[in-house]
C-alpha cells in the first residue's frame, strides 16, 4: 500500500474527523479478553464446560459453616455475614448479574449478558456497552443505562472495597443513546479496569433507597439473576427458587446453567457438624479440602454402596498459597528477619509426614505449578528492570531462582533449620535467656494465632511444637465463626491462617490484598498489612502489561517480592479438588481450567421426566 503525501493525508482526516472522535470508531463486540482473543465467536452456542441439554427441575442444597444476617453483600457492614448464593463465585450470582459473564475454561475472558456488546479501543481509554434489549430485573422492569450509572454512583458512595472503587479512575460515565453506557478512563486507570466494569454487579435504581443501603438487611432484593429469595431463616438457611420469567435464560452463556428449581444453603456451627449433615443427606454437596479425611472419613454406608459419589478434578490453576499470616501492624513482626526466622521453623515435613499421611506439597509460590512462578527460575531481563528501582526487595536467592524452603528430615526435630533461624533472629536483636527466645528488654518473643477451626488449630499445634524447643511462646486462640469475622475484618491478631488463591489472570484483586493502600482500611483482605513501594510497583506494573511476555514477567517478579517479604509461613497444597456428592446430583463430563462448576450441574431425579 502507497503512502499518502502529508496534504491528502490531512484532507482525508479533517473529511473523516467526525467518525475518527465519535464514540463508535471501535467495532461493538460479543466478548473482551484481558489478553489476547476471546476462544469463542460471536455465534457461539453455549460454553464448552456445560451440557447443554441438562434437565431443568429438581433442587441442590449446600452446607456451609457459619451463620449470616443480611442479604446485601455490597456493604461493609455485612461484608462477611450476607448469605451465600445472593452474588457467590461458588454456587453461582443467583440474584445479582453484571454486564457480562465471566468463563471458566478461559484465563479472563468475558461474554455478553446484561450487555448484549461491548466496544473499546486499543488503548483501553473507554469501554461502551449496549444493553440488552432483552434484559429485565425479576420484578419486570428493563434494565436501563440509568439504573447502571445508578449502581456504579451507589456503590462508589455507599458500597465496600472493591465495588466502592471502580468510579476512581473513571473520568466520564454517561449514557449513550437509548441502551448504551460509555466509561471514559482517565490517564492512571489499568488495562484490566475495563473488564472490571464489566464484572460489577447491577441493581435496580427502582427499588433501592439510597439512604437505607449502607444497613444490612434480610429483605429479599430484586435483581436481574436466575433465582429469586423465596424464604429466609436467620443464620440457620436460606433457600431461593428459579424466576420462571428470567429473562437470560436462552442465552448462550446461560444454556445448560442454572438447571435447578430450588437452591438452599445450610448453615452449621461447625465442620464436624457440618460433615454429620451430609453424611445423613442433609445436602447434597461436600467439597473436601483434607487429603486424610478424602482417604479416611468416606467409609461410611452412603459411600461404599455407591448412594455418595467421590470425584476428584484436576484444574489448570496455580497452587496459590495457604499458610500463617504475619500481621505486620504489630510491631513484633514488623522485622522481615523475625519473619523469615519463624517461617523457618515450621516443619512441614514432620507435619505432613504425621499429620497428613504425605499428601501434601510445600507450597514455596504464590504461583507454583505455573509460567507465573518464580520457583526455579532466575529473573530474565524484563524482571530486573521492573526490580532495579527496589535492589533490597528481593534476596539474591530468590532472584537467580535458586531458593527453595528449608527441607527436614521428619524427625520433628531439625537442628539446622533451628541454628539457621536463630542466626535470624540474633541479627533481629534476640537471644536465648534462660530457656526462653527474649528481646534486648528481655521480653519474651511472644505472639497469639487465630484459628478459626479444628484444622486450623491442628497445624498450629504442629508449628508451636517446633516453636517451643526455640524458647518461643505461640497461643493458640480458636474463635466461633462470628468473632473470627468481626477480627478479621478489624486486623484484631498477631497471626492468622488465611489462603490466597491464584488464577491464571491475576490481577486488581492484588490490590486489595497486598498494595500500601489497603493496608489500613477494614474491609480488605491485607491481612498481613503490607505496605511496600516495591510490590505497588509490581502491581502496577501487572495491570498495565501489553504483551503476554510483559505480563508474565510482572507477575513473576511480583512473585518474587512477595517471598521475600516474607508475609506468610507457607504451608502446602494439593493438586486436585475433591468433591463428594449424592447420587442424584450429576454433572458434565467436561470440567474447564478453573475446575468444577456447581451452577452447571443438575438434579438426575428430573432427567427421565
Amino acid at each position: 500500500m502507497g503512502r499518502f503525501s502529508p496534504t491528502v493525508a490531512l484532507a482525508i482526516a479533517a473529511a473523516f474527523l467526525p467518525a475518527l472522535l465519535s464514540p463508535a470508531s471501535a467495532e461493538p463486540v460479543h466478548a473482551i479478553a484481558m489478553h489476547g482473543e476471546p476462544a469463542l465467536g460471536p455465534d457461539f452456542e453455549h460454553l464448552p464446560y456445560v451440557d447443554p441439554d441438562a434437565p431443568k427441575g429438581g433442587s441442590i442444597a449446600y452446607g456451609v459453616v457459619g451463620t449470616f444476617d443480611s442479604l446485601n453483600p455490597f456493604i461493609l457492614q455485612s461484608m462477611r455475614t450476607t448469605a451465600r448464593g445472593v452474588i457467590d463465585q461458588e454456587y453461582g450470582n443467583l440474584v445479582y448479574e453484571s454486564l457480562m459473564f465471566r468463563s471458566r475454561d478461559e484465563p479472563f475472558t468475558l461474554y455478553g449478558l446484561i450487555a448484549e456488546t461491548a466496544e473499546w479501543d486499543e488503548e483501553r481509554s473507554f469501554i461502551e456497552f449496549q444493553l440488552h434489549p432483552e434484559a429485565r430485573f425479576s420484578d419486570g422492569e428493563p434494565i436501563k443505562p440509568e439504573d447502571v450509572i445508578f449502581s456504579f454512583e451507589l456503590l462508589t458512595e455507599k458500597g465496600r472495597p472493591p465495588y466502592s472503587t471502580r468510579l476512581n479512575f473513571v473520568d466520564k460515565l454517561e449514557k449513550i443513546g437509548e441502551r448504551g453506557v460509555r466509561f471514559t478512563f482517565g490517564e492512571d486507570a489499568s488495562r484490566e479496569l475495563p473488564l472490571l466494569i464489566a464484572m460489577s454487579p447491577i441493581l435496580p435504581k427502582h427499588a433501592i433507597d439510597p439512604e437505607t443501603f449502607d444497613r444490612s438487611s434480610l429483605r429479599p432484593p430484586i435483581g436481574s439473576g436466575p433465582y429469586l429469595v423465596a424464604r429466609v431463616e436467620p443464620g440457620q438457611r436460606i433457600t431461593f427458587e428459579r424466576d420462571p420469567d428470567y429473562w437470560a435464560r436462552d442465552l448462550p452463556v446461560k444454556r445448560g446453567q442454572d438447571n435447578f428449581d430450588t437452591v438452599t444453603v445450610e448453615y452449621f456451627l461447625s465442620a464436624s457438624s457440618q460433615f454429620e449433615a451430609f453424611k445423613r443427606g442433609l445436602f447434597d454437596v461436600f467439597p473436601e479440602g483434607s487429603p486424610t479425611a478424602w482417604a479416611r472419613s468416606y467409609n461410611f454406608p452412603a459411600v461404599t454402596d455407591g448412594r455418595i459419589v467421590k470425584d476428584e478434578f484436576r484444574p489448570q490453576l496455580p497452587s496459590g498459597m495457604l499458610g500463617f499470616v504475619f500481621n505486620t501492624r504489630r510491631d513484633i513482626f514488623a522485622d522481615r528477619r523475625v519473619r523469615r526466622a519463624l517461617a523457618m521453623l515450621f516443619d512441614f515435613e514432620w507435619a505432613n509426614r504425621t499429620l497428613f499421611d504425605g499428601a501434601y506439597t510445600r507450597t514455596q509460590s504464590y504461583w507454583q505449578g505455573s509460567d507465573f512462578s518464580s520457583l526455579g527460575t532466575p529473573a530474565n531481563a524484563l524482571e530486573k528492570d521492573l526490580l532495579a528501582p527496589f535492589p533490597d526487595a528481593v534476596m539474591p536467592a530468590i532472584m537467580d531462582g535458586s531458593f527453595t524452603m528449608p527441607r527436614t528430615s521428619g524427625a520433628g526435630r531439625d537442628r539446622e533449620s533451628q541454628r539457621a533461624a536463630y542466626d535470624l533472629l540474633r541479627e533481629a536483636g534476640y537471644r536465648i535467656e534462660g530457656g526462653r527466645m527474649v528481646d534486648e528488654n528481655g521480653r519474651q518473643l511472644s505472639f497469639e494465632v487465630m484459628t478459626q477451626n479444628e484444622g486450623q488449630e491442628k497445624l498450629a499445634l504442629a508449628y508451636q511444637r517446633t516453636l517451643t524447643s526455640l524458647g518461643i511462646a505461640m497461643r493458640i486462640r480458636t474463635v466461633d465463626d462470628a468473632q473470627y469475622q468481626q477480627r478479621s475484618l478489624a486486623y484484631d491478631y498477631d497471626m492468622i491462617v488465611k489462603s490466597y488463591p491464584s488464577t491464571l489472570s491475576p490481577g486488581a484483586e492484588q490490590n486489595w490484598r497486598w498494595h500500601s493502600s489497603s493496608r489500613d482500611p477494614q474491609g480488605t483482605f491485607n491481612f498481613a498489612g503490607a505496605a511496600d513501594p516495591a510490590i505497588d510497583a509490581m502491581i502496577d506494573a501487572m495491570l498495565n502489561a501489553r504483551s503476554d511476555e510483559e505480563f508474565t514477567a510482572a507477575v513473576r517478579a511480583f512473585d518474587r517480592v512477595l517471598l521475600s517479604g516474607w508475609y506468610m509461613v507457607p504451608l502446602y497444597h494439593v493438586e486436585e479438588q475433591w468433591v463428594a456428592r449424592w447420587a442424584h446430583i450429576e454433572r458434565p463430563e467436561t470440567t474447564p481450567i478453573y475446575g468444577y462448576t456447581l451452577p452447571t450441574w443438575w438434579d438426575g431425579r428430573v432427567a427421565g421426566e
